[in-house]
């Protein structure tokens, strides 16, 4: 009975859950604006590619 108690008495396992979703949560942010900004550099990589390409053929 003692154990049980104590068992519903401890709260570590419910502090190490929170952790775990809020690091999930920075991940999941992390994840989306690495994404976004690699779409707008890979845009103007491609940019600016395009016009060298223009200038050389010039």
């Amino acid at each position: 009975m003692k154990n049980i108690v104590r068992f519903l008495k401890n709260k570590s396992g419910a502090t190490a859950i929170e952790y775990g979703l809020i690091a999930a949560l920075i991940a999941v942010a992390v994840i989306t604006g690495v994404s976004a900004l690699g779409d707008n550099a890979n845009k103007t990589f491609t940019n600016v590619s395009d016009e060298i390409s223009k200038g050389a053929g010039a």
